[in-house]
């Protein structure tokens, strides 16, 4: 479990098809073989790692659902280590598994906000409301408005130079990890309750046979 909220800015150094090493600072410390971490919002296995940098394996699914194919070596990529009880939550609960990929349609300026608009497949839309969370590259953002088939999300000056965000372009491929109590909240409203029957009032003796 992780909170949206990016540690450091990593460097790749390789990027194989099933393999990224990735050089960085701060997120070493506590790392451990086996372990956890977020890459680009994407929940890896650690595999091997050292004084500066660190390797992850990528299964063949990951690499359909997430833009992480797509990196080459020098390529920043957004890190956040595991959520731990000493840990403020300062975003909000994300679970590094990736719902889709989203495109950069515009960015734009509003005084030092950038306003990065995203273009989104329905499977995410649908889970999208205004002033809910969503986890962009594993970034935890607030939506500012949406229309049928995209949202808008807006990069604070602090967000933008610490995060890969501050450097989207339009026809950039992002992670989306759509806000999980959404999920629930949407399952539990689709479950089947059959409310209450003769045979319920019967049971707890409500009604005499």
């Amino acid at each position: 479990m992780f909170t949206g909220i990016v540690e450091a800015i990593g460097r790749v150094t390789s990027a194989q098809p099933r393999n990224l090493v990735i050089t960085a600072s701060q997120v070493l410390q506590g790392m451990e073989l086996g372990g956890s971490i977020a890459v680009n919002g994407v929940c890896l296995t650690i595999t091997n790692f050292n004084s500066n940098s660190f390797s992850v394996d990528i299964m063949p699914e990951t690499l359909r659902r997430t833009n992480l194919g797509l990196l080459c070596a020098g390529d920043e990529v957004n890190l956040e280590r595991p959520l731990t009880p000493e840990k403020q939550l300062g975003g909000h609960l994300v679970q590094g598994h990736i719902d889709d990929m989203g495109r950069v349609t515009s960015v734009i300026w509003e005084g030092e906000a950038m306003l990065i608009r995203l273009e989104a497949p329905p499977e995410a839309m649908r889970y999208i409301v205004r002033q809910g969370f969503i986890a962009v590259d594993g970034v935890s953002l607030t939506i500012v408005d949406y229309d049928v088939s995209s949202f808008l999300v807006s990069i604070v000056d602090y967000t933008r130079k610490h995060t890969t965000l501050g450097s989207k372009q339009v026809g950039d491929l992002v992670n989306l990890e759509v806000d999980i109590i959404a999920k629930y909240l949407e399952r539990l409203s689709q479950a089947h309750t059959p409310g209450i029957t003769v045979d319920f009032l019967q049971e707890h003796g409500f009604l005499v046979g």
